[in-house]
């Protein structure tokens, strides 16, 4: 069973966010990261080594069973005054809201973002589609000549690269590129959740909780599951029941 889109997406109301809000925000950002603090050791060490803009690559929604995978790169100014990032990961939603404003407003600032959707992961599989997704974020920028990636290596990256095994807790690029990607999926997740509304993509973005799956037994399939993925092909293709012993 296949689900249309919702021709309504409900319009939401801008508001002035609290003051007890405001402050929160002021209090994320205390501390901004200088040239010579620790999540910036790889980034020093690949300039000693002669390069100059050194481009951090991560990726989000390699699991979920519906949107996109998402890749951000993100070149930091050298000798700029840095917001204190951290693996996406580990922060909340306010935290990671606020770190990816206070990322964008960096003067200088260098970010890509590569997203493939559904049709592509189903096509190439999650973890091509991923690779593909990191690519096309290091194409979008203007300027970078090295990459340090987080993860395994990455195969097709049109750089040198270094990847880095829990590069987002290492490296402040790499961090900023988690938090980057992963505030633009998540937006896109809401969005989706306007569109197939009963899903829960809101709040679980695409992930197979037991809300997700439960959905997808009562609502069906949207055009934005992967078809790929056993839970979402089980649904689609019931597996035959195993005949009874007894």
């Amino acid at each position: 069973m296949s689900v249309a889109r919702s021709s309504t997406i409900c319009a939401t109301r801008s508001a002035r966010p609290p003051a007890s809000r405001n402050s929160a925000r002021s209090k994320i950002l205390d501390g901004f990261l200088t040239e010579t603090d620790e999540l910036l050791r790889l980034e020093r060490e690949c300039r000693a080594e002669g390069f100059c803009f050194v481009a951090g690559v991560d990726e989000v929604g390699r699991g979920p069973l519906a949107g996109p995978v998402v890749a951000a790169a993100v070149v930091f100014p050298r000798g700029a005054a840095l917001p204190p990032v951290n693996d996406s990961k580990q922060l909340t939603e306010l935290e990671r809201e606020t770190l990816r404003d206070a990322i964008y407003a960096v003067p200088g600032i260098q970010i890509g973002i590569g997203e493939i959707d559904v049709e592509t992961i189903d096509r190439m599989n999650i973890l091509n589609a991923t690779h593909l997704a990191m690519q096309r974020a290091v194409e979008q920028l203007k300027q970078a000549d090295f990459i340090l990636v987080d993860g395994r290596p990455v195969k097709g990256l049109p750089l040198p690269s270094r990847a880095i095994v829990k590069g987002d807790a290492k490296s402040a690029s790499i961090a900023a590129a988690s938090i980057v990607a992963k505030v633009y999926r998540d937006r896109l997740m809401v969005k989706l959740d306007a569109e197939y509304p009963g899903y829960g993509f809101a709040s679980h973005k695409g992930y197979g909780t037991a809300m997700h799956l439960e959905a997808l037994k009562r609502l069906g399939v949207t055009p934005v599951h992967r078809r790929s993925f056993r839970p979402v092909r089980e649904i689609i293709d019931p597996p035959p029941e195993q005949p009874t012993l007894f």
